[in-house]
C-alpha cells in the first residue's frame, strides 16, 4: 500500500510540456507568488528533468512573458464578450463592469497584469500585444461618444488613461483590506460600480441629470 501525494503526471509530448509548464507557472505564482516561480520549480512539479522546460522557454523571463500574455489574451477576449449595443454610451458602459468583473473573477491574472513587474517589452514584444488591444478596445469605444469634450482636442487615448486608471482604483480598493476598516455599509458598497461609471460618463461629457 502506498502513501503520500500522487506523483505528479508526466507530459506525453513536447507541446503537452509546453503547456504543462505554462499552467503549472501560473499554479505556482497563484501559490507562492511570483517570486517563487523559477524553471527548475516547475520541472519539480511537473515531474520532469530540470532541463525539460528550457526546451521551450530559455529563462524564467520567457515563461513569465507567457503567462503575462494569457492573462491579458483573457482579458481582452472578456472585454471582447461583453453584452454588444448600438448605444455607444451603453456600451462603453458594458464594456466597464465587464473590466471590474474581470478583475473580481480573476484576482490572479488580474494581478499579473498590473501589479506585477514585468520581463522588458522590448526582449519579449509579444507579451503586451494583447493589452495595447484591450486599450484599443476602450479608445474605439470613446471616439463614438457624441458628448465627449472638446472632442477634436483631447485625445481618445488620454480619456481611456482616465478611465482605466478609475476603474483599476476602484478594483484595486474593492479587493484590498484597507476598505474594511472604513465600514461602510454593504449596501453602498455594492452601489460602488455603478457609481463610479455614472461619474465616468459625466465627466466625459454626458449630461448629469442630478444636475
Amino acid at each position: 500500500m502506498t502513501t503520500g501525494k500522487p506523483k505528479p503526471k508526466r507530459p506525453h509530448s513536447e507541446q503537452d510540456l509546453r503547456e504543462a509548464c505554462v499552467e503549472e507557472a501560473f499554479r505556482v505564482i497563484g501559490e507562492s507568488g511570483i517570486d517563487s516561480l523559477s524553471l527548475r520549480e516547475v520541472a519539480r512539479r511537473l515531474g520532469v528533468s530540470h532541463q525539460a522546460p528550457y526546451k521551450h522557454f530559455p529563462s524564467r523571463d520567457h515563461i513569465l512573458a507567457e503567462v503575462v500574455r494569457r492573462a491579458y489574451m483573457n482579458f481582452a477576449g472578456y472585454l471582447e464578450a461583453r453584452p454588444r449595443s448600438a448605444d455607444p454610451e451603453e456600451d462603453l458602459g458594458n464594456m466597464g463592469r465587464a473590466y471590474l468583473q474581470y478583475a473580481r473573477e480573476h484576482p490572479l491574472h488580474y494581478t499579473l497584469m498590473f501589479e506585477t513587474k514585468k520581463p522588458d517589452p522590448a526582449a519579449h514584444p509579444e507579451m503586451m500585444q494583447q493589452a495595447k488591444y484591450a486599450f484599443s478596445l476602450l479608445t474605439e469605444g470613446l471616439k463614438r461618444l457624441p458628448h465627449r469634450h472638446d472632442s477634436a482636442r483631447i485625445p481618445a487615448e488620454l480619456d481611456a488613461l482616465y478611465v482605466w486608471s478609475c476603474l483599476h482604483g476602484l478594483a484595486s480598493v474593492m479587493k484590498g483590506q484597507a476598505l474594511h476598516t472604513l465600514s461602510m455599509p454593504d449596501a453602498m458598497l455594492e452601489q460602488a460600480d455603478a457609481f463610479v461609471l455614472y461619474r465616468i460618463g459625466t465627466a466625459l461629457g454626458r449630461p448629469d441629470e442630478t444636475a
